[in-house]
């Protein structure tokens, strides 16, 4: 360390404090940050040195090296610099030097403290003894990516310089734009030295494009060419949107009083700005500003956020030291065998030492934690400042205006950063909120952010010139040149968006055969297209000269399509499709003929599980009441013959009259409830047979799609229909079976002829196609089996169109209030055909439309044998048969016994459930007498022997 008492050996262990510390300064004296830092860090140095309370009287000895904006003059300048025994060094300003710089740094241990560099890969672990004292690029590429989100808007255009500060912070907003779900359409890049030429080129190309929001970010020393070249471009007016980082307030805030016409070329600009908190620190540095010592001249020139950064830098090192020295930190140097001069060399590389308290000082500095001029001073776990903030301004008039605040925390806001610290992080779409800007042009209405390519020329649109089924979309002579039901949605979606479309409408097809639509779409998703520039003498370019050679050499000329477009799979993988305006799929299309009487048409009311079920539950139903009624009803009982020609009779409700004919309340009961399942089945098989025998009932040969694939009979289609792809690729049926049809007139031949003379079996084609085809054939053909396929039409745009998201918008728009039915109405309307092929099927009632009446049936049949059941067994258990050949041998109660239900014979069960209830009531009524006079006995007998002599 250099001492101003010597120098101490490189080797030294001295525990005793130094009276000098050596701290390096590196950044571009010439510059706009440069000419901020410099003065902040000398008046830091002065304040450190002046302070008793720090460093114990130990002073900083500032060496200050002048990178002049050169990478190889900054490698030097390091070199130098680091022979000098640094143990600190500040800076640089710019992140190609602090890349080129970290390395040497890394090499000798020496901490880099920069209060300028602010590339985000800066804070990778390639660069340990990196530290960056200001906010990373990677936080202001967040704020500006929620800017955009805010406003809605889905693509930028970056502009930035080419080295390792504009590409890696470009890279982090494509990043942070992917989150929002929106883009980088285009990075425009140009290097530090580009003339107003090359950057005038660059904007000209820019211009042409679609998106008008533009990033900026650029260097300040010669940002504002791009804003110069942009205005006379006339590209600072209505409708674009420019966003600069934080080098444009940088800038500004470094002049005195910016000359009005630079603030003319910035009016409606937006930019971004370190946000540091009005503390009394930041205050009282303030307005030590002007009298600087160390600045050429006096007044507020020169200041901006990163003197703030600059200042605090020192005071950051200057208390790592003291912590540093105080824990016995060990300030000395050795020599690395790795350093050396070779022969001839004059770079003195083994002047450089290593600092061996280096890592030590790293870790001091990472824990530091205090409060700055620029607010307060702490690291996160990755190195970066907390609490990164930004003000949002906007360039109105002479000046800027702060419209709110961004912050790492809650993201956009209207009130300050540090009042939000104290609640929850709220980043809800909801909780986002600027206030009103000023945009380019002097108008207020937030940009729609992008216009139609080629610098605005009419929307290029292709149209399908179909053969058959005009009513679409077909040739007009009127001036828009096209008409049809396709052509009037999409005027009434145009007409409903809030901008301005120029659009013309380009005839795709030769008129003799429909186009292909996969072609179609293929030529809107290539957007390939060459500019042959054509000048005349107003020095124009001639755009028709430019359509006319692009469809010379077949190249795509088409913005959008327009017409009867379905929306499949692999047309979605290559353009964008709007909200689809009408339902479509594939049917199958066949002859029908009248289907012949069947004698037994009685049976299809019914089916077959059906028929079988009421049929069991009449023998269920018959079986019980028998049961329940035989014990006490007449009728029930006689010849097995005649009791099983009653149990049909009352199952099947012949006779049924529950007052005369049913005796059991039991069996009132389930032949009620039977009654009520009967007549519901009886009315619904009256009404299925009534249909069935009265509506025409039509057949065909073609059951639908699947018969249609195990047959080997040719197939229709329309021609340039996606339905050839569907049919050929995902059902698997052969080509040669397909016939390609061109109109309306050719279905109607090849269906009349046949398979048999060289016509089709059937025609697949998309339903709306088919509703017309239907409707001018008398009904003599009609829609076989159910739609196979589900789709619909849409509007094709090129990829990430926005005109495509709004035109969704505008057609869900026309849904609701009614006109999309009424472009229906006036186009499509058509006779339909309401007879059914093949729907007898369709017709025949299911068991599942009765089961909940036979599961009631079926429940109240189940109780009634259980209460029956339980009722005889009871009575069972009373009655016992008498042995009348056998006497009493006991006259004790507990010694008779009865005989076992257990033991008894199921026969003598049988015929006792058999019996009559008269009969068993009479048989319990005089076994209780018996049992009565029997008991009498017993007392008498026993009263006897009581009174006799022992």
């Amino acid at each position: 360390v250099v001492c101003d008492t010597g120098n101490v050996s490189a080797s030294s262990n001295s525990s005793s404090k130094p009276k000098v510390i050596n701290i390096g300064a590196l950044f571009t004296l010439n510059s706009v940050l440069g000419e901020a830092a410099n003065p902040a860090i000398q008046a830091a140095v002065d304040d450190v040195n002046s302070d008793p309370t720090i460093l114990n009287g130990v002073q900083l000895k500032l060496l200050i090296s002048d990178t002049n904006c050169s990478g190889f003059i900054g490698t030097m300048e390091a070199l130098q610099l680091m022979e000098s025994d640094v143990v600190v060094a500040i800076g640089p300003q710019s992140s190609g030097i602090a890349h080129v710089i970290s390395h040497v740094v890394n090499e000798l241990h020496v901490p880099l403290l920069s209060f300028g560099a602010t590339d985000p890969t800066l804070s990778s672990m390639q660069y340990p003894y990196f530290l960056r004292t200001t906010p990373s690029d990677h936080f202001q590429m967040y704020a500006i990516a929620d800017i955009v989100d805010y406003y809605g808007w889905r693509e930028v255009i970056a502009i930035f310089v080419d080295d390792d500060y504009g590409r890696s912070g470009i890279s982090v907003l494509g990043d942070a734009l992917a989150k929002k779900r929106a883009k980088i359409s285009y990075k425009a890049a140009f290097s530090p030295g580009d003339t107003e030429s090359k950057i005038n080129d660059l904007l000209v190309e820019v211009n042409l494009m679609e998106s008008r929001v533009y990033v900026v970010h650029v260097n300040p020393d010669t940002g504002l060419n791009i804003f110069s070249v942009a205005k006379a471009l006339n590209m600072m007016g209505g409708g674009y949107v420019w966003i600069a980082t934080d080098w444009l307030p940088s800038y500004l805030d470094s002049k005195d009083a910016v000359d009005s016409n630079t603030m003319n070329i910035l009016q409606g600009v937006i930019a971004l700005r370190h946000y540091t908190p009005d503390t009394d620190l930041k205050k009282s540095f303030m307005s030590k500003w002007n009298n600087l010592k160390y600045k050429g001249s006096a007044g507020h020139a020169g200041f901006n956020s990163y003197a703030l950064y600059a200042y605090d830098s020192v005071w950051l090192a200057a208390h790592a030291l003291d912590v540093f020295l105080n824990e016995g930190g060990n300030l000395s140097f050795s020599y690395d065998p790795k350093l050396h001069d070779t022969n001839g060399s004059m770079l003195h590389l083994a002047s450089l030492r290593v600092f061996n308290g280096g890592e030590q000082l790293l870790q001091t500095l990472l824990r530091m934690n205090f409060t700055g001029v620029s607010g307060q001073i702490q690291f996160d776990p990755d190195k970066h400042l907390v609490h990164p903030a930004y003000d949002v301004l906007n360039i109105v008039g002479t000046g800027t205006r702060r419209i709110g605040y961004w912050s790492n925390y809650s993201h956009l806001s209207v009130v300050p950063p540090e009042t939000l610290y104290t609640k929850p992080p709220n980043i809800s779409t909801g909780s986002q909120h600027l206030y009103s800007v000023i945009w380019p042009g002097d108008t207020t209405s937030t940009p729609r952010g992008w216009v139609f390519p080629n610098n605005g020329q009419p929307l290029r649109i292709a149209v399908p010139n179909r053969v058959g089924y005009k009513e679409f979309a077909s040739k007009d002579k009127s001036p828009q040149g096209v008409r049809g039901y396709c052509i009037d949605v999409f005027e009434a979606a145009i007409s409903l968006l809030p901008y301005a479309v120029p659009r013309t409408y380009m005839l795709y097809g030769d008129g003799k055969r429909n186009p292909s639509y996969n072609e179609l779409v293929s030529r809107v998703a290539q957007n390939v297209s060459i500019s042959f520039n054509w000048y005349n003498l107003d020095d124009r370019p001639l755009d028709i000269a430019n359509l006319i050679l692009c469809e010379c050499f077949g190249l795509s000329v088409y913005d959008a399509a327009v017409g009867d477009i379905t929306i499949v799979t692999n047309r979605t993988k290559i353009v964008d499709f709007t909200q689809p305006y009408m339902e479509s799929g594939l049917v199958v299309v066949a002859l029908v003929k009248e289907a012949k009487s069947n004698p037994w048409a009685f049976l299809k009311p019914f089916t077959a599980e059906m028929w079988f079920v009421t049929a069991l539950f009449f023998l269920f139903v018959g079986a019980v009441v028998w049961i329940l009624e035989h014990r006490i009803n007449s009728e029930f009982r006689g010849p097995p013959r005649r009791q099983l020609i009653t149990k049909l009779e009352k199952s099947s409700l012949i006779r049924l009259n529950a007052g005369e004919n049913t005796v059991s309340s039991l069996g009132r009961m389930v032949l009620i409830i039977w009654l009520f399942v009967v007549l519901i089945i009886n009315s619904s098989y009256t009404a299925s047979l009534t249909s069935i025998l009265t509506v025409q009932q039509l057949t065909s040969g073609i059951q639908g799609i699947d018969s249609l694939i195990s047959s080997t009979e040719p197939i229709g289609i329309q021609d340039g229909s996606f339905a050839l792809n569907y049919l050929v690729d995902e059902l698997n049926i052969a080509q040669s079976r397909i016939v390609k049809l061109k109109n309306p007139e050719a279905y109607l031949r090849a269906l009349k002829l046949g398979p048999k003379k060289g016509g089709v079996a059937a025609i697949v084609d998309e339903l709306p196609y088919v509703e017309i085809f239907l409707s001018n054939t008398n009904c003599l053909y009609r829609i076989v089996g159910p739609e196979f396929t589900k789709s619909g039409w849409g509007f094709a745009f090129q990829r990430d169109s926005p005109l495509a998201v709004d035109m969704s918008t505008a057609i869900l728009q026309l849904s609701e209030n009614g006109d999309l039915q009424k472009i229906h109405n006036k186009w499509l309307t058509h006779s339909e055909c309401s007879s059914q092929v093949n729907q007898v099927d369709e017709n025949q009632l299911s068991l599942n439309s009765f089961w909940g009446l036979f599961l009631i049936c079926g429940i109240a049949c189940v109780l009634s044998l259980t209460i029956f059941c339980c009722r005889v067994f009871t009575q069972y258990r009373r009655f016992s048969p008498e042995d009348e050949e056998s006497e009493i041998e006991t006259i004790e109660p507990s010694r008779s016994s009865r005989r076992s239900i257990r033991s008894t014979s199921f026969k003598q069960i049988i015929d006792f459930v058999d019996k009559k209830e008269e009969e068993i009531k009479e048989m319990l009524k005089r076994k209780n007498s018996n049992s009565n006079k029997q008991q009498t006995s017993i007392h008498s007998f026993s009263d006897g022997q009581a009174s006799s002599p022992s």
